[in-house]
């Protein structure tokens, strides 16, 4: 019956960062840096709101796009923190980010249509982008400081060209676009049949400066993705946003109702409470992340990995090239010798290849006991060489 089973289905695999995961899960000892999960439990507040929704019954479907009270609050959030201006019908309330990307894709590609994608990227968006007949098309960015730029795009665009993905601050190198190169990618792609799909979910973990959007300069191109996961530590909640024009959104909602139909009526409550009270929730986490980043980015350097440090999210993606071994094997020996895990940069397109990523969304004390294994592993390496 397997050839009964859709072949852009049986194409796709899971997520590099996912087979590596639970290929390495489960070994005693093993010190893991390699999940993006924050390490920091749900604020009490929204814990509180969603234990006040279930006791008063609020456990039935509302309206597709999620309650009005939530999408004006996703609506001043983004007003406040980044100076966009949406109107409820401009939003819809998804599955987390994941679905929010999903509904998108299922909105605007056609068969053949093409994706401009920053590469390395986090490997979510090439399956999706392939279930709908369309093709991923990837720009390196390694010569520019992992930064995509309206040089670097323009070679690219095709009469095929559907749409661009920024990924801002990025999964797996933690940069995020300046201003001034966004509003040059705006000019480069104003009035252009394309779609910018822009995937925010990060936007409040940026350690220098403020999160920038596309969508300042661009509004009626863009189609801005985001979420509460990272900023509110709610994972679990799948709570995620989609704002757009109203017209693209009339279209995106039908796609929504007909796959999810709402999403949880729980945790839109939790994350009414998450966008208004808990608006600031994100700096202590960021505090805290910053932190981490300047202990992990000074050892990673200590030890000669060439890393460019980030300026968002929370990773670090240093060069092993002078090991001259494929990631995936220098991961696994990693694991092997060394008890720490980190992820394979080939899992984040060919153009990760020669890199690792660490997550350093996890307290001090577990990156150093990581890091000071990895030192050890590397000082090993070192020895045997000479």
């Amino acid at each position: 019956m397997r050839h009964l089973i859709q072949p852009r289905v049986q194409a796709i695999q899971l997520s590099g960062i996912r087979q590596f995961f639970n290929l390495v899960a489960g070994r005693p000892g093993l010190v893991s840096l390699t999940i993006g999960q924050p390490d920091f439990p749900t604020p009490e507040h929204v814990k509180a709101a969603a234990q006040e929704a279930i006791a008063a019954d609020f456990t039935t479907y509302t309206a597709n796009a999620g309650l009005i009270e939530l999408r004006e609050a996703a609506c001043q959030f983004v007003a406040d923190k980044y100076g966009l201006r949406y109107t409820p019908d401009e939003v819809i309330a998804t599955i987390g980010a994941s679905q929010a990307l999903d509904i998108t894709f299922r909105t605007i590609l056609e068969e053949g249509t093409e994706v401009l994608l920053p590469a390395p990227v986090y490997p979510g968006y090439e399956p999706l982008i392939r279930l709908c007949g369309a093709k991923p098309v990837y720009i390196d960015t390694r010569p520019n400081g992992f930064r995509l730029s309206a040089e670097l795009i323009a070679p690219y665009i095709t009469d095929r060209t559907r749409c661009l993905v920024l990924p801002y601050p990025s999964n797996p190198t933690g940069t995020t676009l300046p201003g001034e190169t966004l509003e040059e990618i705006a000019a480069l792609m104003k009035g252009r049949p394309i779609w910018i799909v822009s995937d925010e979910i990060y936007s409040e973990l940026v350690y220098r400066g403020r999160h920038r959007s596309i969508a300042e300069w661009l509004p009626k191109q863009t189609i801005v993705i985001n979420g509460l996961s990272k900023s509110h530590s709610m994972t679990g909640w799948r709570i995620g946003f989609v704002f757009a024009p109203s017209f693209v959104i009339e279209q995106m909602v039908k796609v929504h109702q007909y796959s999810v139909s709402c999403t949880s009526s729980i945790s839109q409550k939790a994350a009414i409470e998450a966008l208004t009270a808990g608006k600031h929730d994100a700096e202590a986490m960021r505090a805290a992340y910053a932190e981490r980043l300047e202990y992990a980015y000074n050892r990673l350097t200590a030890m000669g990995l060439p890393v460019e440090k980030p300026d968002g999210a929370f990773y670090l993606f240093p060069s092993i090239a002078a090991f001259g071994m494929p990631s995936f094997d220098f991961a696994l020996d990693v694991v092997e010798k060394a008890g720490v895990a980190l992820v394979p940069g080939s899992a984040f397109s060919e153009y990760g290849e020669g890199h690792v990523r660490l997550s350093y969304a996890y307290s001090l004390d577990v990156l150093k006991e990581g890091l000071d294994r990895l030192e050890r592993y590397i000082d090993k390496k070192a020895a045997s060489a000479r």
